[in-house]
């Protein structure tokens, strides 16, 4: 699997809490011997042992710090440093500003602040932030999601996959994912909001940012609990006339 020039595999696609068999938001995303966890939500480090283990991982990459999305790096920290994974260096963890302090702030129990930096080498996304591990390139866009939120870009020998993370439709994300092979798009509202800021898709905004960005393919993730797989693949498909699939736990897609 890890010499395919770019696949996915759905970790957990729940929200906001994992089912029984389901794991919140968490994907492995690899090509060409390279490894990376794509958002970290409870219960994906559980998932990601049935590919990978946690020192065989490259990087890191978080949307936002929502639990259903970051959750599992406060097990990842004592896995990586207290227990049999052994890191020959820190795992590069891209993640929203105050990424670090945030774990810190929960971890430490004492008057010394945990050290996550050991665990972790910490890198914070900013709008167009670039990055690369191993075989793949990262491009990171600002989204609309109510608090620091991230979408991702990751390349590989002219293979794309564009990632959501949490957000209401907005330009950046369009045009991130631009002409994608694969849009991995959440779809958790069943309805625009009444009142208030929207801060996520619904299927038919999905399928409509699939569209404005001529993906090839859209899969359908985080859908929430309101709302079925199928019926979520099936309003989605309405606004966009390419092959829709729901990130059903387990999945696994080729990009391209």
């Amino acid at each position: 699997m890890t010499n395919d020039v770019l696949r996915l595999t759905v970790l957990g696609s729940a929200t906001p809490y994992a089912s029984v068999d389901n794991a919140c938001s968490g994907y492995l995303v690899s090509g060409r011997g390279t490894r990376v966890w794509l958002d970290a939500g409870s219960g994906t480090l559980a998932q990601l042992q049935r590919h990978v283990r946690l020192d065989e991982v490259d990087a890191i990459w978080i949307s936002h710090l929502h639990a259903d999305h970051s959750a599992d790096l406060l097990t990842a920290y004592y896995a990586a440093l207290f227990a049999d994974v052994r890191l020959a260096a820190p795992i590069p963890l891209y993640g929203p500003p105050g990424i670090a302090d945030r774990l810190a702030h929960f971890l430490t129990n004492s008057a010394n602040r945990s050290p996550v930096e050991s665990a972790f080498a910490v890198h914070e996304l900013d709008d167009g932030h670039r990055a690369r591990a191993g075989a793949l390139t990262m491009t990171s866009r600002a989204v609309e999601h109510g608090i620091p939120a991230f979408a991702v870009r990751i390349e590989a020998e002219g293979r794309t996959l564009a990632y959501s993370g949490d957000t209401a439709p907005c330009a950046n994300l369009a045009e991130l994912a631009a002409g994608c092979d694969v849009l991995l798009c959440e779809a958790d509202s069943a309805q625009v909001p009444a009142e208030g800021p929207q801060v996520h898709h619904t299927p038919e905004d999905a399928g409509d940012t699939a569209t404005a960005a001529r993906a090839a393919r859209l899969i359908v993730t985080h859908v929430g609990r309101s709302l079925t797989p199928q019926q979520a693949v099936t309003r989605a498909s309405a606004r966009f006339t390419g092959p829709v699939d729901h990130a059903a736990p387990g999945a696994t897609f080729p990009v391209g």
